[in-house]
């Protein structure tokens, strides 16, 4: 898998296990789920995001760019 689709797999793992956590546990899991959608937000603008940073050092492989003409 290549660093884009293991960033969406995280996101998505991180909003649903807050989710689960807040309906079982605390109503202040909403934070973590707010944290992660800021954080994809700001991302969207300047291209950078601390899970990339952390997939890159583990050695995750980025998405080849095919060129077409």
């Amino acid at each position: 898998m290549h660093l884009e689709r293991w960033l969406r797999l995280i996101a998505g793992t991180f909003i649903l296990l807050s989710l689960v956590l807040y309906m079982v546990h605390s109503r202040y899991w909403l934070i973590f789920t707010a944290f992660v959608g800021l954080n994809l937000f700001q991302s969207g603008f300047t291209d950078w995001c601390p899970m990339m940073s952390l997939l890159r050092a583990l050695g995750v492989r980025e998405r080849a760019c095919s060129q077409s003409s």
